[in-house]
């Protein structure tokens, strides 16, 4: 099976870490509540404030329709907020 993976990269000041990660969870329920075609997601922490979100999608419409939703829901607005600095976003397949 493959499945789409959306791979976005961006910078949190560090005295926000720890406020991005209280965050991370009212994100990931909206998305299982909204977004149809969400498989999961994981957050890898990178040196000098950057963060790796890595999320999979079910197809490239699921992730086309999330993305057109955008911060439609409390706990993904609040965790987009606390993002100082957006340094790239990529979409893949996995195999």
């Amino acid at each position: 099976m493959t499945t789409t993976v959306e791979i976005t990269r961006f910078r949190v000041s560090p005295e926000r870490a720890a406020d991005l990660l209280a965050a991370r969870s009212g994100m990931i329920a909206d998305f299982q509540s909204d977004r149809d075609g969400f498989l999961g997601a994981r957050l890898v922490q990178l040196p000098d404030g950057e963060w790796l979100d890595i999320v999979e999608w079910r197809s490239p419409a699921d992730f086309a329709a999330s993305r057109a939703k955008g911060g439609n829901l409390p706990g993904i607005q609040a965790f987009f907020a606390l993002i100082d600095e957006l340094v790239s976003s990529e979409e893949g397949t996995s195999r």
